[in-house]
This record gives structure tokens, sequence and C-alpha cells, in this order.
């Protein structure tokens, strides 16, 4: 079990980032802010964005231990903000944090729709302003084999869908990233990805308590670059299914179409659970590499766990399945 309670997890396993412990104690003795939401109203200067995000940084500064966390070492700050996907920011590893400075992220909103009783376009801050947030430690899979472990902070989806009530004839939930090619310029080169990027989620997985919005990382407001200033996180399927930079969650009758299976279908499916039994068409899906600080950490390879080790927790949802159907 690769799973255990919040309150035996020591603050030295949670961080390996220089600063976050320093920042974190500066910040309780801050005083007692409430958890009221994290974006602030339109800014209309740069030094007043300046200053809203001070006021962000303050309200993560009591945050909650989550049970769902592991136990493993968080992968280096600057190795989980220099190394990512995020094709709008181009296709390079290092590009979404050498151009995320051009993603605007104050005023935000996002627009809940379909089966819902209560469906309109809200701003971030009334979107956030109910829920507590909380610190988790979640393991992360490439599909391309790579691995991190990140301490996100955020809330669970499914509290969030409830407070929209819902109705019966929701099954899937569709997921649609923010469309902007000035902010954007990978949405500007000619790879052949369909924008928006759009993902999807079974309801139930939607639902399940695993299922995160994420709105920080390493107890600080969540850099562009991981997908500021709302991203999902489902941490035992493939990184491309936590769609980054959310403007819009629909609720559907029918299976969404999805921007990877639209690409490839034969390579990408809408389940994507993590599974070492079944590789991808081009390469195994047995190993990872996780990703570390040095070098030599970054080449070793270590056995991939059936639903990224969140077995327990979610294989239920897939009985019946045939999972080597279902990549």
């Amino acid at each position: 079990m690769l799973i255990r309670s919040s309150s035996k997890i020591k603050s030295s396993e949670i961080t390996s980032h220089s600063v976050y412990q320093a920042r974190r104690d500066f910040m309780r003795d801050m005083g007692g802010l409430a958890l009221a939401g994290l974006a602030p109203a339109a800014c209309s200067s740069t030094e007043a964005e300046g200053q809203s995000k001070k006021t962000q940084e303050k309200r993560f500064a009591h945050l909650e231990r989550s049970p769902f966390s592991t136990d493993e070492t968080p992968t280096p700050h600057s190795k989980i903000t220099h190394y990512n996907n995020f094709y709008e920011l181009g296709t390079g590893k290092s590009d979404p944090a050498k151009y995320a400075h051009r993603l605007r992220t104050q005023p935000w909103s996002v627009t809940i729709d379909g089966a819902v009783e209560k469906p309109g376009t809200y701003q971030l801050e009334d979107i956030l302003k109910p829920h507590t947030l909380e610190e988790r430690i979640y393991r992360l899979r490439c599909v391309e084999t790579w691995s991190m472990v990140v301490p996100w902070v955020g809330f669970s989806l499914g509290d969030l869908l409830k407070r929209f009530q819902p109705t019966s004839k929701a099954k899937f939930v569709a997921f649609e990233t923010l469309h902007d090619p000035e902010q954007m310029p990978g949405q500007r080169s000619l790879f052949s990805l369909q924008w928006p990027y759009a993902e999807g989620l079974r309801m139930d997985e939607a639902l399940h308590p695993l299922t995160l919005l994420a709105v920080g990382l390493y107890g600080e407001v969540l850099p562009s670059q991981n997908g500021a200033p709302i991203r999902l996180v489902v941490p035992w399927k493939y990184g491309f299914k936590s769609i980054k930079s959310l403007v819009r969650i629909t609720l559907l009758e029918e299976q969404p179409p999805t921007t990877w299976h639209l690409m490839a279908p034969d390579e990408y499916g809408f389940y994507a659970n993590v599974n070492p039994d079944v590789s991808h068409p081009r390469w195994s899906q047995a190993k990872e590499r996780r990703l570390g600080g040095s070098f030599f950490e970054n080449l070793i390879k270590q056995e991939t766990l059936p639903f990224n080790g969140y077995a327990e927790q979610v294989a239920h949802l897939y009985q019946g399945m045939d999972l080597h159907q279902h990549f």
C-alpha cells in the first residue's frame, strides 16, 4: 500500500524545494487568511496583477494535508516546472517555461454547462470560494514513460460538480483548454493537434475523490507552464488526460471526443489508464524513468504499477472491462 494517512507524512518527505518550508513558515506567521478563492477581480496594470499574486500566495498559508498523498519523495521543483508537455506553449520540454509569461491568468472564468441544473460562466474566485484547498502528493506517469511525484494544491472535482447539480443525463464530463493563439504560440504552429485541447472522463471517474482540480504546486500558486490557473489531475491515468488551463467543463450524455484520440486513435485511447501490461504501439509501458535532480537519477528505470499505484482505490471502476482493449 503506497498511500498512507496524511498524519504520518513528515514535512521533510513532501518537499525538495529549497525555499518551500521557509515560505510556508513565513505565510503561517502572516496569520489566518481565509481560503476565499485564488483569482482577484480584473486587473488594469502590471502592478495590480503583482499585488494580486501576493494575495493569492498568502491564501495558501493553512493548507490541509490530504490522506490520499503518497509517501514518495516529490520531484524537485525545478524539474516539475521546467520539464513539461504543454503543446499550446510549444512542443519542446522547455518551451512551456520559456513562453509561460505570455499566458494571462487574471482574470479567468470557467464555463460549466451541459447536463447541469446551474449552467453558466463563473469567475474563478466564485468557483473556488466554497472549497477548502489541500495538499496532495500524487504520482504522475506520462505516456512517454517518464514519471514524477508532484505536490499539488487543490480540491476534488466531484465537490465542484455536485455544486452545479448534474442531471440524470450526465454520463460523461468533457473539458476544454483555453484557445488563444496570441497567448499560446504553440497554437500557431503547424503541429497537427486540433485546438482547443479537449479531454473527457466517465462520470464515475470524475466523481472519484482522487480526481483533483489543481490550483497550486509546492504550496504556491500554480505556474503557467504547469497549467495555471486551474487544471485537472487524474493520477491513475497517463498524463495527457490531466488537461491544463481549463475554461470549460461540460456534462454530457455521450462520450466526448478527445484531442489525442482524434489525433491517433490506435495509440491514445479514451480511458488511458496506466497499465504496464499494455504497451503503447511504439514502446513498452512496463517501466518508467522517475525524474530526479541529477542526470543519473533521470536514467534509472523502475517498474510501472497498475493504475500508477492507485489500483486499490480505482480498479473497481473498471470491473468487467477488458483493460487490454481500453488503452
